[in-house]
């Protein structure tokens, strides 16, 4: 990752935490667990994904979606809840100070070979879990709010953020608890051990925590958490993952930084101020018409350590000391607006809805969009679309060409019944630099889809037809689109040009 996410890496991997839950005197029940924050070392403060609790609470899952519920005290869950919490040892610490500069590799104990010693985390020791009991579980109100209004109504049919694939087996009770519990998290206090209080690695860094809405669109994030839970976190134990703030409304994030089923409650950090806790991670993977969305949903930290405070007062009147001590956010980086609106070509982005489907589109003129063939597929169909600026914009249109099955190129052009006022029109660039994204890659051998191999087609093949039309309603360039030579069409199969034929020897 660079010298860029040095600092940031080390603050990630001293604050991540893995915490599993289980039945007291009950081992065939299973454990239930996943990723968690270290809020403060020295008081044992930690942050997880309250997702793991629904088969503990007293009252059922339904208790998180009752009126005007936004946290519920520690003992709303049922007293044979045993819970514990593992991490890293620190570079301040004894272990990591005796393991500072030996070798990373190790042979995990899950891999099932002979018994040996302690687990190793990239060759230092890592700390025996460590048993901890619930406070209270709380949610943040308006990413609660932003989520219904975005994922719910009549297209909440259409949309999954359950841990397992469409065509996985999972009953609709545990699928339901899953919903229920999104966006609802746990504050955690492990429980002191005495032999260990005056050990450096009691101590730590304070968690910085960057104020909602600092972080601009397109700034890099670290994900850290644990995949699988606390499945063999000698290996999985605080992975990290790079990506981008894709968007945001309120506290509820996106980012494409890679996340699987366990890494639920990781903390998401930014570049700078270094180590920043921007969200933890509220679904790591999203679906939509059982068609996966390469995006993980995040929930800001900022607004849910202020929902923390305020319950923790509430819930327990001796508690302010301790909510005071919860930490708090940092200043906005220096010269970075709280609201940064993005990159200006970024608008020119819109959403495209022709029937059931839906894609991304381009606009290249005020009345004009482009997108994919497979997107809109069939000449003079009505088409939606939608645009950022202004906010939510719908605008209604139809399609005026589009490529044939045949042809390599996966175009449709759809013109528009009004103009996008306000939506910058992107400059095409001489070279292949800009093009638009036309599909991911597919394996037609053994079935398989690679998401994030992406093909996209250079804006110099589209501009000179694209100009023909805007300027005179002539579809006749675009219409040699369908009519591409042989080399164009054996580049997009992934062949290679076949090679002249060999003369006989006859």
């Amino acid at each position: 990752m660079g010298r860029q996410w040095g600092p940031a890496m080390r603050a990630a991997e001293q604050a991540g935490c893995v915490v599993s839950a289980t039945r007291a005197g009950q081992p065939e029940a299973g454990s239930w667990s996943c990723s968690g924050v270290i809020l403060s070392r020295r008081l044992g403060l930690v942050l997880c994904h309250g997702g793991i609790f629904t088969p503990f609470l007293r009252a059922g899952s339904g208790a998180l979606t009752a009126a005007g519920a936004a946290f519920l005290p520690g003992d709303s869950c049922g007293d044979d809840l045993r819970l514990h919490v593992q991490w890293g040892p620190t570079a301040a610490s004894p272990a990591g100070r005796a393991e500072r500069g030996r070798p990373g590799l190790c042979t995990p104990q899950c891999a099932g070979l002979e018994p040996g010693p302690p687990a190793r985390f990239r060759g230092r020791l890592l700390q025996p879990p460590r048993p901890a009991e619930l406070l209270l579980l709380l949610s943040c109100p308006a990413f609660r709010g932003h989520f219904a209004r975005l994922f719910g109504g009549e297209t909440a049919k259409q949309w999954s953020f359950a841990s397992a694939a469409p065509d996985d087996e999972v009953s609709e009770e545990e699928e339901e608890d899953q919903l229920r519990a999104l966006g609802w998290f746990a504050l955690l206090r492990v429980r002191p051990d005495p032999e260990k209080e005056a050990e450096a690695e009691e101590r730590g860094p304070v968690l910085a925590v960057a104020p909602l809405g600092a972080v601009p669109k397109g700034e890099p994030l670290l994900a850290c958490g644990s995949p699988f839970g606390a499945f063999c976190p000698d290996i999985f134990l605080n992975t990290l993952s790079c990506g981008v703030l894709s968007n945001s409304a309120g506290p509820l994030l996106l980012t494409d930084a890679r996340c699987l089923p366990g890494t639920e409650g990781g903390g998401v950090f930014e570049a700078r101020p270094a180590g920043a806790l921007v969200a933890l991670v509220a679904a790591p993977l999203c679906w939509k018409a059982r068609e996966w969305v390469g995006l993980t949903l995040l929930c800001a930290a900022a607004p849910l350590l202020c929902a923390a405070r305020a319950a923790l007062c509430r819930l327990h009147p001796g508690a302010a000391a301790l909510a005071a001590l919860l930490p708090h956010e940092v200043g906005a980086p220096w010269g970075l607006p709280l609201r940064d609106p993005g990159p200006p070509w970024a608008a020119a982005a819109v959403l495209v809805e022709c029937g059931s489907v839906w894609g991304s589109g381009v606009a290249v003129a005020p009345r004009l969009v482009v997108t994919c063939r497979h997107v809109a597929p069939r000449e003079a169909a009505k088409v939606l679309v939608r645009s950022t600026t202004p906010k939510s914009a719908v605008i209604w249109g139809h399609v005026v060409f589009a490529t044939q099955e045949t042809s390599p190129y996966d175009i449709a052009v759809v013109s528009l019944e009004e103009d996008l006022d306000g939506v910058p029109v992107p400059v095409p660039t001489e070279h292949f630099h800009e093009g638009i994204v036309a599909s991911n890659t597919r394996d037609n051998n053994t079935g398989a889809t690679y998401p994030h191999l992406n093909f996209s087609i250079p804006i110099t093949v589209l501009q000179p037809a694209l100009q023909r039309y805007s300027q005179a309603g002539d579809l006749g360039s675009l219409r040699q689109l369908d009519r591409a030579p042989e080399p164009v069409r054996v580049v997009w199969r992934l062949q290679r040009p076949l090679a002249e034929a060999p003369r006989s020897k006859l």
